[in-house]
């Protein structure tokens, strides 16, 4: 699943990129940019600032990618709904037939990120797992 997940991501990722300025780019490189964050980088980005859209973009990415990677593996077409203040207060949620699979607040959605790239597959991974423990638990 973690492989469906990555996938599904660059792909979503790729599919912006307008101008093939991520060609020649591997895909871990492109994800480590727009994802993955250190302690140190977290240390430059102030506790209160407003989140630009590109932000709010990758996070409703990581949220589209969860709901393409299960579409995938069960047919079943899902809906994101995402709001998002510009202070980085919001909500996520991933709808399949009738059944919320994911409902995500966030806070301070301008310092989303990962540590690593194996902690955003393993997220992404557990995630994909959750949901789909969800829908059949939840499906008549």
């Amino acid at each position: 699943m973690k492989e469906l997940f990555i996938s599904t991501l660059v792909g979503q990722v790729r599919a912006l990129d307008q101008f093939g300025t991520w060609t020649n780019r591997t895909d871990e490189d492109i994800l480590k940019e727009k994802y993955v964050k250190t302690k140190e980088d977290l240390k430059n980005i102030p506790v209160i600032a407003d989140i630009d859209e590109m932000q709010i973009q990758d996070i409703r990415l990581i949220y589209q990618s969860i709901a393409l990677a299960f579409e995938t593996k069960t047919g079943i077409m899902c809906s994101v709904v995402m709001e998002m203040s510009h202070e980085g207060f919001g909500r996520v949620v991933v709808i399949a037939d009738k059944i919320v699979i994911v409902n995500k607040f966030f806070k301070d959605a301008h310092r989303h990120s990962f540590r690593t790239y194996e902690k955003l597959e393993e997220e992404g991974e557990k995630m994909l797992k959750s949901v789909m423990e969800i829908y059949e638990e939840y499906k008549k």
